[in-house]
């Protein structure tokens, strides 16, 4: 048995902040996989599952029926794991409206399945899953990520190298999102306008942009997966 998967389908509920019922109904569309059956034939559930619900749920935020979030999660490779799924979550959401949340403390406790100690939440805050509001009983907490960054609260990384890593990425995504908005405005924007002087030829160069987010914010990540692979590579050599 998995020893991962340790969540009874009440935990894996509370955890996912959905109804029992809604994970036997995913269970019998074929939307989520069978749970690892432990003693007595109870059911354990593990972070795929969770990973899984959380991209299901932004699915729907999307507004995507069930037959098509069912092909969409039938074009995954079967063996992906709570981290891979993670990340599907994150580009699906990458171009929605933001899906933070508010919560109380108590809530968020029974979201992540554990006590968190005033540092526990620092490192949270440090990893962008959640942010602190003016009531010290409140939070905005993204739920998707809510999970992954639960586990990551398990490593040994001290919270003055998750703010100095969270800095390096804010430092050199703002930069890369600058230079990218400055070459479609000179490279496409721009010259457009000065050819063009119908307003509804603008707006269709104007909505072009929007869509290309997703394509681009996918390139990125696809970029940033192969370079960190790279790098590892090059430092840990024994490893590969």
């Amino acid at each position: 048995m998995d020893p991962a998967a340790s969540l009874t389908v009440d935990e894996l509920a509370a955890r996912a902040g959905v109804t029992v019922r809604t994970i036997r109904f995913y269970s019998t569309r074929g939307l989520l996989p069978p749970p690892e059956i432990g003693p007595r034939r109870v059911g354990r559930y593990g972070p795929g599952h969770l990973s899984r619900l959380a991209l299901i749920e932004e699915l729907q935020h999307q507004g995507m029926t069930l037959a098509a979030i069912e092909r969409y999660l039938r074009q995954l490779p079967p063996d992906l794991g709570p981290e891979e799924l993670a990340l599907h979550r994150a580009l699906v959401a990458s171009w929605a409206p933001d899906t933070e949340e508010e919560t109380t403390r108590e809530k968020l406790r029974r979201r992540a399945g554990r006590e968190l100690t005033e540092e526990d939440i620092d490192r949270l805050a440090a990893m962008s899953v959640l942010a602190r509001t003016d009531d010290p009983d409140v939070f905005r907490v993204d739920p998707g990520l809510l999970h992954l960054g639960v586990r990551l609260l398990e490593l040994p990384v001290s919270l003055k190298t998750l703010l100095a890593a969270r800095e390096v990425v804010l430092e050199h995504s703002r930069a890369t999102a600058r230079e990218l908005s400055r070459m479609f405005k000179e490279e496409v924007w721009d010259p457009y306008r000065r050819r063009e002087d119908d307003p509804e030829q603008v707006e269709t160069v104007r909505a072009l942009s929007a869509h290309m987010q997703p394509l681009i914010v996918q390139a990125l990540v696809t970029a940033f997966q192969r370079s960190m692979r790279e790098e590892l590579r090059a430092s840990f050599p024994e490893e590969g």
